[in-house]
């Protein structure tokens, strides 16, 4: 980590800790605003700060580490892919669409659209999953309100005949992304509440830590929060070095997020006992958030198929010799 992204670390994660998973779009958003955070990715000629995708890192890291109920990554995303195209205002992104586009005008559903309201544009995948953005304009939109497992705004839009823009890269990958970093500072933060529980807290006269079980069970979810995190940081410079591309890269990160999930709040629930699972307790909105992580942009099935079909179209002895063609 450079001086630059060292300074930006510290500002973020002052401003998170101190709105933290109570953080509001009506209350806090200006905030987040003030610091220029949601053009961090956005290039320099479009007014943005042309902050790389190892930038952004460290920003969507301790989004997840913070547990920040902000659509702040999803704006940051939706900024750079509409970049240059004359929308305005905030915007979002969403995980699937339904529909068709005749004439450059798009007829169908939204899903899973982050925090839509207030937003204004939304960037979606190109209906029948061919890879690719759609950008709309929400204005016009019918929205009906939904919600993830962690209380979460997702929203569907249908849209009639809405122009339509292509954005430059692709929504999918990009919040896939997106999840992973999450997913990577989640992990430390409930890894983190675990080891400060089972040493403040006895069982038998002497402290939870002091139980081999304990040690190995945290031990076990360390392994699972370092993969995340290295898997994060692969995928962010892969996409620095490929201009965006990185489909390999984003598709093994994404997987291997997901499943450090199951195995660390599994863990972190077991030493937490009953009170891991208390509404007032810091660790049951950061698993929630976890565990809606883990599904959206591509779960475990979604992206095992992607990645099994690139080896089995490669061929058997491609693998390993494609595989470390990939590593820095």
């Amino acid at each position: 980590m450079n001086e630059q992204q060292q300074m930006l670390a510290d500002m973020a994660n002052g401003l998170f800790g101190s709105l933290g998973p109570g953080a509001t779009v009506e209350r806090d958003w200006d905030q987040v605003v003030e610091l220029g955070l949601p053009s961090l990715v956005l290039p320099e000629d479009a007014g943005g700060f042309g902050g790389t995708w190892q930038d952004a890192l460290i920003v969507f890291r301790l989004i997840g580490y913070h547990a920040l109920a902000l659509p702040l990554a999803e704006a940051a995303v939706a900024a750079r892919l509409a970049a240059g195209l004359g929308f305005a205002g905030r915007g979002t992104i969403a995980s699937r669409s339904d529909g068709k586009i005749v004439d450059e005008r798009f007829t169908g559903t939204v899903q899973g659209a982050v925090a839509s309201e207030g937003a204004g544009f939304v960037a979606a995948p190109i209906p029948g999953g061919t890879g690719g953005t759609m950008i709309l304009a929400t204005e016009g939109a019918v929205c009906i309100a939904g919600r993830n497992p962690a209380g979460e705004p997702r929203d569907v839009l249908h849209f009639t005949k809405a122009p339509v823009r292509a954005g430059y890269e692709d929504v999918f990958k990009l919040g896939a992304f997106v999840r992973v970093a999450q997913i990577a500072g989640g992990l430390d933060a409930a890894l983190s509440m675990s080891v400060r529980y089972v040493n403040e807290r006895q069982q038998f006269g002497r402290p939870l830590a002091k139980f081999q079980a304990v040690q190995q069970s945290l031990a076990t979810f360390a392994c699972e929060a370092a993969a995340a995190n290295c898997a994060a940081m692969g995928v962010a410079q892969a996409l620095d070095r490929s201009g965006g591309d990185a489909r390999f890269e984003v598709a093994a990160a994404k997987l291997r997020a997901n499943r450090a999930v199951g195995a660390g709040t599994s863990a972190a629930h077991q030493v937490h006992g009953a009170i891991g699972f208390t509404q007032d307790y810091a660790l049951q909105p950061n698993t929630r958030r976890l565990w809606s992580a883990r599904s959206e942009f591509g779960g475990d099935s979604h992206w095992a198929a992607q990645i099994g079909g690139r080896v089995a179209v490669a061929g058997a002895d491609r693998f390993w010799a494609d595989l470390t063609a990939l590593t820095d």
